[in-house]
């Protein structure tokens, strides 16, 4: 799996997550699947991922956005 995939992954578990938990526990939990989409708007125009950086250094197989 390369780190697009993953990052890809990660994000659309951390807003389904972030989701649950503002449905289910508090509603300030929104913020969690705001910050994800925020972060993704910005790495699509400056390419700057912070779980991408992780991701290369730990030796996942880098993709086509992240190089």
């Amino acid at each position: 799996m390369s780190i697009d995939r993953v990052v890809l992954a990660f994000a659309g578990v951390m807003i389904l997550v972030g989701i649950a938990l503002a449905y289910y526990v508090h509603p300030y939990w929104i913020a969690l699947p705001i910050f994800v989409g925020l972060n993704m708007f910005q790495a699509a125009f400056t390419g700057f991922c912070p779980l991408a950086i992780i991701l290369k250094k730990l030796g996942v197989k880098p993709g086509q956005a992240f190089n």
